[in-house]
């Protein structure tokens, strides 16, 4: 008993005096960049007005009818840019492919790339989602587009109506 005592006493001391060893992580490096793309767009002039139309009537922005093409102008880094429409205000027109009651036709014209003067020969219906007007336009480029409106076929609210539509400029 006398022995085993003595074991475990050497054992105890032999525990405290262990050495903890601790071993250092190797480190490397990762060299890292990046640059922030900038993205500014002007729509000049920024202003139609089709003025007052009949119910179920086309009218566009080409000369001898408004004469008020647009021009978006990217400012920074080459870029997409898009465009899309949205329902009218203050009556809440839907905005869709085919006039209907209450239901108003927006499209565009990319005027840098087509021949916008026939329409609605190479003009597209905008939605309320993003459609390309120009899929890569440099710095400083200029995409000059061209809009038409149909009226619905019938309307509820005779009013002056705000027929949005937002340029957008984003990476390519």
């Amino acid at each position: 008993m006398k022995n085993m005592s003595k074991l475990i006493c050497l054992l105890l001391i032999f525990g405290l005096m262990t050495v903890v060893v601790v071993r250092a992580a190797d480190e490397a490096g990762v060299d890292v960049k990046v640059t922030v793309q900038a993205f500014s767009l002007v729509v000049g002039d920024g202003n139609v007005t089709y003025g007052t139309l009949g119910v179920n009537t086309s009218r566009s922005t080409l000369p001898g009818e408004e004469d008020e093409m647009q021009t978006a102008t990217n400012t920074a880094s080459t870029a997409k840019i898009s465009i899309k429409g949205a329902a009218s205000s203050p009556a809440g027109w839907t905005l869709g492919g085919a006039a209907a009651p209450n239901v108003y036709v927006h499209q565009f014209c990319n005027d840098t790339d087509n021949d916008c003067s026939s329409p609605p020969t190479s003009y597209t219906a905008l939605t309320i989602n993003y459609a390309t007007l120009k899929a890569s336009v440099a710095n400083n480029g200029k995409v000059d587009f061209q809009l038409r409106i149909t009226t619905p076929t019938e309307v509820s609210d005779y009013t002056e109506q705000d027929v949005d539509v937002t340029v957008q400029v984003a990476s390519p």
